[in-house]
This record gives C-alpha cells, structure tokens and sequence, in this order.
C-alpha cells in the first residue's frame, strides 16, 4: 500500500512538470514577432476612427491623430490573418484582407511610432 502511495504521488509530480512545460512552450510559441518599442505610456490621448463598420467587402481604413508603424489583425482564437509594419509611419492606412474572412468578431492591434500598442475590436461581414 506504502509503495503505491509513493508511486501516485511521483506520477502525480511528473505530470504536473510535464504540464508546466507544455505550458510553457506553447507560450513562448505565441510571441509578437513584430518589433516595436516598449512603452507603458497614456494612450488615453489617441483618437483612432476604423471605418467603415462593420467591414465589408475585406476593406476598410484605419485614421489615427499620431503616427502608425505596424498593424496586426487576429481572430478571436489568435491566428494572425494580417501583419503590416510600416518603415514610414503614417496616421491613414487603407487595410484590404486578401483571403475573404468568415463573418465575426476580430482584433486590430495598432503600433504607434513611440511604442504604444491599442487593441481594437472590429466585426467583419462576408463579401457577397
């Protein structure tokens, strides 16, 4: 009885290791490969206008009061659909998505010149 005490709670340590690894590499799979600055700063100030609303026909405009240098658009399980980055930072960029996107919720994420990151949601519906 002892020695099968002994053997669950050496299993029980080895999966939860096991897990915490899995974990661990899954999230290290996910990180941003666009490169910007880091910045924890106020974006309190930003006016970002994303129209037209919902998007239609994959195409729509991104209008901000500062500078854009990188785009990414994801869907809401976190596959990246489109990625821009902008080696001239610009506060208007016309978006058009290649694939047609299956009508639902996305997430726009905005890079700003100065590092500052603004996530934004977007509802796309099919082209006809």
């Amino acid at each position: 009885m002892d020695r099968e005490i002994r053997i669950m709670v050496f299993m029980k340590k080895w999966f939860s290791i096991l897990l915490f690894s899995i974990f661990t590499i899954h999230l290290q799979a996910q990180k941003d490969s666009l490169s910007y600055k880091r910045y924890s700063g106020d974006v309190s100030n930003i006016v970002i206008n994303i129209y037209p609303v919902p998007v239609k026909d994959n195409r729509f405009t991104i209008k901000c009061n500062t500078d854009i240098s990188a785009i990414k658009i994801t869907n809401i399980i976190g596959q990246d659909i489109y990625r821009a980055q902008y080696k001239n930072p610009q506060p208007v960029t016309d978006i058009l998505l290649l694939n047609n996107q299956k009508r639902g919720m996305y997430l726009v994420t905005i890079i700003f010149k100065d590092g500052r990151r603004v996530v934004k949601k977007i509802l796309i519906e099919e082209s006809d």
